[in-house]
């Protein structure tokens, strides 16, 4: 599938380790000429000869000046930084989709570790961590002061061995703690099932270079068991924080028609780049609604902003994270590299998602639904009424019961965004068969 000015180069979004939206070694738009600040570079060499004769304990030069380095890029925004040898490595193994760890995506954020998004099915999914709390102590060790690559090497460990974290939380009044027990993180970045017969429902976790291909395949599976065609589905991109830039094109490519999917720009304005679907949607034209969450980031952003300016779905739950900033993977002899921030990606209407989100169509916020128990008196109906006309039979019974999946559990509180994504879906289904 080929896209308007897309290279082969790794090009990856989304939230910090290893899931940064990331080109791979590029060629950057002209740097422009300035002059050499000399009073600011007199000052730097002789912080940097003061440092090394009269602090406290000897420091190696290349530490200094690594140090240095790591500082200038972490102050610039929170996704440009310096990455030694290892952790250069580390990024790049972590985009393989199996890992050591707790399954979370972090960034810094005034100093403590943000959560961006709990993997699904992993340590810190199942523990009861949300996209936005603040990790403030791992174990007994603050996280203030300590660089993003240290907090996450402190998270991580043996699996099986344990690891407590302490997080503030928007409302509550107290920190919270979380037991975690390591695993090995094997992610999955694609499910589906049907909901009802003809609604199907795909979930997304991460963007992976796999998953448009996965999704495919899954939909015609599911298409298969219906009988060869779904009416309506739900994708749901909830919770994921990202992954590669091209999967996220070519993942909005199997439900668009053409059209722009999203277009970047640095600060040079012949910088910009653009990149668009091919002819042929996948479903038809079918009805699609994406659910999204304030952990949905960058990848998950680009998919849900390009298909609702397309108009080509309904985008359901709350505003996403929005990371919509391009870093550049520049490495450096010997090992080493720098991730920098080099442009902003646009939908294609020309919104900037940075520090904004996609807004969703529909607004949804996260609510957990109980369904009354016992015999719960009820209105008065005909059918109660003694004495009343017994009902024609003219076929099946029309009594009606709420949308369930395929455990049998009511879908209605096992997910209430679920259940309002899959009767908006109806409803889209009904007024497009009725036009």
């Amino acid at each position: 599938m080929s896209h308007r000015t897309r290279s082969g180069l790794l090009v990856a979004l989304g939230v910090t380790l290893g899931f940064g939206l990331t080109f791979g070694p590029a060629v950057c738009a002209d740097r422009q000429s300035s002059s050499v600040p000399l009073q600011e570079l007199r000052d730097f060499a002789e912080i940097l000869e003061r440092v090394k004769s009269d602090y406290v304990e000897e420091v190696p030069d290349e530490e200094l000046l690594h140090n240095a380095i790591r500082g200038m890029l972490e102050r610039l925004d929170p996704h440009s930084a310096y990455l030694d040898a290892d952790e250069y490595e580390e990024m790049q193994v972590n985009t393989s989709g199996r890992f050591g760890g707790l399954g979370i995506e972090v960034q810094m954020e005034d100093g403590f570790v943000k959560v961006v998004s709990p993997i699904d099915d992993t340590p810190a999914a199942r523990a009861g961590l949300r996209a936005g709390d603040l990790i403030i102590r791992i174990d007994d060790q603050q996280v203030k002061g300590l660089t993003l690559p240290e907090a996450v090497d402190l998270m991580r460990g043996e699996e099986g061995s344990k690891v407590e974290l302490t997080v503030l939380r928007e409302g509550e009044d107290r920190p919270l703690q979380f037991e975690l027990t390591r695993a090995i993180i094997n992610v999955r970045s694609v499910r589906s099932r049907m909901l009802e017969p003809g609604y199907g429902y795909v979930r997304v976790t991460q963007f992976r270079s796999d998953v448009p291909d996965e999704v495919r395949s899954q939909l015609r599976a599911l298409a298969e068991d219906n009988g060869g065609e779904l009416v309506g589905i739900v994708l749901d991109l909830r919770n994921n924080p990202g992954g590669l830039l091209t999967t996220a094109i070519d993942l909005s490519d199997l439900f668009m028609d053409g059209g722009m999917v999203v277009y970047t720009q640095g600060r040079d304005e012949r910088a910009r780049q653009e990149f668009h679907a091919e002819p042929g949607d996948l479903l038809r034209g079918a009805p699609l609604v994406v659910l999204v969450n304030s952990g949905s980031a960058s990848a998950s952003e680009i998919v849900a902003g390009a298909l609702q300016d397309a108009r080509r779905a309904v985008v359901m739950g709350t505003s996403t994270f929005g990371k919509g900033s391009v870093q550049t993977i520049l490495p450096l002899p010997g090992g080493d590299a720098i991730k920098l921030t080099t442009a902003r990606y646009y939908t294609p209407t020309g919104r900037s998602i940075q520090a904004q989100g996609i807004v969703p169509d529909i607004r949804l916020d996260a609510v957990k639904v109980s369904l009354l128990e016992g015999d719960a008196l009820g209105p008065v109906r005909e059918a109660d009424l003694s004495g009343r006309l017994d009902p024609e039979a003219v076929g099946a019974d029309l009594e009606a019961s709420p949308p369930t999946d395929a455990s049998g559990n009511a879908l209605v509180q096992e997910d209430f965004a679920l259940f309002e994504a899959l009767n908006l879906l109806k409803g889209l289904t009904l007024v497009q068969a009725r036009r």
